[in-house]
């Protein structure tokens, strides 16, 4: 099993993200692969959205969920 290196973290997985406002969407870190917005609940349930975070960006938050609503970005990856 391969393990990625994150912010000084490891994760055992990471898979391509399908934005949902309702299914769980947990992740340690997201990777930005396209341009664009966002839009996360947090493990505390907060919702944040990160306005035109650069291309390559990597996200250290912990999320419960990444929602469909106002994520516009793309080729998002999330580590586990």
């Amino acid at each position: 099993m391969a393990s990625y290196m994150v912010n000084g973290r490891t994760f055992g997985e990471a898979v391509e993200i399908t934005t949902s406002d309702t299914e769980s969407n947990a992740y340690g870190s997201i990777y930005v692969g396209g341009a664009g917005n966002v839009s996360v609940v947090t493990e505390g349930g907060q919702t944040v959205t990160f306005t035109a975070p650069p291309v390559g960006t990597i996200l250290p938050i912990r999320t419960s969920k990444v929602r469909a609503t106002l994520t516009t970005a793309t080729l998002l990856v999330g580590f586990k």
